[in-house]
């Protein structure tokens, strides 16, 4: 084939075919079933230049649907399947069918798919309910061998870099920045140097608990990546001794998921997503569980529409920074950006010195780094490309 047959035929292929596509082209074999299996989503409507409706859709069969399903992931890459499936699911409302364990077998599990699926956690029969629980363990564990090492070294690494000591045992562990400053009454002019009186450095292998972390996490519809995410890192951060973790998660009430957070997978069948949202509330809640405001970091993962009393949310999170708090908000954790949020509230906390950002997963270890070592955090999200 040649340059230019091979451009016509991606072009085909993207376009959809008919009349109006204008490359003249047409599909055999492999090609053909690969169009089909596009247009079974994409083709949806009249026809371009004939106003006759395409040959797509799924139908309401889960046979069918599990049958597209296989194809897909036998054409394109899982990359692209992922999001095929999510448009199918969204275009063809196929919501109901994720319910038939045929094809809960056969999707190619991901964040997204998991999101679709704790929303329907309360209508699942029991017979879906076991392949949606091992699908989700699946995408969980696949997250925790991406991110968790990642986590755990930063987090770490922080630690230590943050519990200073006047008695450094190890040269290695000198901070030399902060050792010069505080001696620069020292400085000698005709030597050129500094003469140290006081060390300082890095104080290591701390095994008491050194910050309280509290993730407190929006279900509502749209934060569903966030709270698979942020049920991954929660896990993640609870099993290291030197931290204490809170997780809860809320609606217009909020559920105390501490306990879950040994199996995330437990713990995501226990949130309920959409909903309403009460985030003042749930600051409440999660205020209440800090016992040491100057080494604890509360992370409010939000979009910030507030069902419940605004001001009151607001005056919450200005105590919160008065008493020592580092206070993070994040408008998604996820690899979408920044979903649709309220600017308003978002200027109003900024105004209090918390700026309101969208993180990736992959960002995230670094932004606990940060706050553990309670670096500037505007400054840090304006400093990275991937937040």
């Amino acid at each position: 084939m040649s340059a230019a047959d091979e451009r016509l035929r991606r072009w085909r292929l993207v376009l959809g075919g008919g009349e109006a596509d204008g490359t003249g082209c047409g599909l055999e074999g492999l090609d053909a079933r690969m169009d089909a299996a596009l247009a079974a989503v994409y083709d949806q409507g009249p026809e371009q230049g004939r106003g006759q409706a395409r040959e797509g859709g799924l139908g309401a069969s889960a046979p069918r649907v599990a049958r597209w399903l296989g194809d897909i992931r036998t054409y394109f890459p899982s990359t692209v399947v992922q999001v095929m499936q999510k448009d199918a699911i969204e275009r063809l409302n196929l919501t109901r069918l994720l319910l038939e364990p045929e094809m809960l077998e056969a999707v190619e599990p991901d964040v997204h798919l998991v999101g679709t699926l704790l929303a329907l956690n309360k209508v699942m029969p029991d017979q879906a309910r076991e392949s949606a629980r091992a699908l989700v363990r699946r995408v969980v564990e696949e997250l925790e061998r991406r991110l968790a090492q990642k986590t755990r070294a930063a987090v770490t690494g922080a630690l230590d870099r943050s519990a200073r000591t006047h008695r450094p045992k190890r040269v290695a562990d000198i901070d030399w920045d902060r050792t010069i400053r505080v001696n620069l009454k020292n400085y000698l002019p005709e030597k050129n140097t500094v003469v140290p009186s006081r060390l300082v450095g890095y104080a290591r292998r701390q095994r008491s608990v050194q910050r309280e972390v509290v993730l407190c996490i929006d279900q509502s519809g749209s934060m569903a990546a966030s709270v698979v995410y942020s049920s991954v890192f929660g896990a993640v951060l609870a099993s290291m001794r030197s931290l204490k973790t809170s997780l809860v998660v809320f609606d217009t009430a909020v559920v105390d998921l501490t306990d879950q957070l040994h199996d995330p997978v437990e713990l995501l069948f226990g949130t309920q997503l959409g909903g309403g949202t009460d985030i003042n509330r749930a600051i409440a809640y999660g205020q209440g569980l800090i016992t040491r405001p100057a080494d604890s970091i509360f992370i409010l993962i939000s979009d910030l529409y507030e069902g419940g009393v605004r001001q009151e949310m607001l005056r919450r999170v200005a105590a919160m920074k008065e008493a020592g708090v580092q206070v993070i908000v994040l408008l998604a954790l996820s690899d979408e950006g920044a979903p649709f949020y309220d600017h308003e509230n978002a200027a109003a906390l900024a105004a209090l010195g918390v700026p309101a950002f969208a993180c990736t997963p992959d960002a995230f270890p670094d932004l606990m780094a940060a706050a553990i070592e309670r670096r500037d955090i505007a400054r840090w999200a304006e400093r990275r490309t991937d937040v």
